[in-house]
């Protein structure tokens, strides 16, 4: 029976595959979002901009600033940006008119839809050399990877 103890002392050679194996395959989903940004009038961190927003809602400038690792003043840039475009339109908060959110429009949320439709339609054409049970195990030990590093 295998022993499903948690070994804290993963061997180094182990431990360097993966980090090579997650950087690569990072580095071609990257690659491959931005092939597919080019057909639409979005820049790289727009779309991480617009993903944020269709993730979590309206946020303040501040709070987008943040999960974006940006400065203040670049995000601002990036806002005026995306609102002459149509894409976002800041809004003042109901409760305090001193807040200002950032709001996905209509046009934002249609482009951010296409662009992951078209994304998770390339890791399906790849997930297709997998079997169920490969596929099964793959969401269940990313999803546990991705736990233990938020925890971190």
């Amino acid at each position: 029976m295998a022993d499903d103890r948690i070994n804290t002392e993963h061997n180094q050679e182990d431990v360097a595959f993966l980090e090579k194996e997650l950087r690569h395959i990072s580095g071609i989903i990257k690659q491959r979002g931005r092939q597919i940004l080019n057909a639409y009038t979005i820049t790289p961190p727009q779309f991480v901009a617009l993903q944020w927003l269709l993730e979590l809602g309206d946020m303040t400038i501040g709070d987008l600033s943040t999960k974006m690792y940006l400065a203040f003043s670049t995000t601002t840039d990036l806002i005026d940006r995306m609102e002459r475009s149509e894409l976002v339109q800041r809004v003042r908060d109901e409760q305090d008119r001193r807040v200002v959110r950032i709001h996905l429009l209509a046009e934002g949320e249609r482009i951010i839809e296409e662009v992951i439709d078209k994304r998770q339609q390339y890791l399906k054409d790849i997930l297709g050399q997998f079997n169920e049970k490969e596929v099964a195990n793959l969401s269940i030990l990313l999803e546990k990877l991705h736990q233990e590093m938020k925890k971190n």
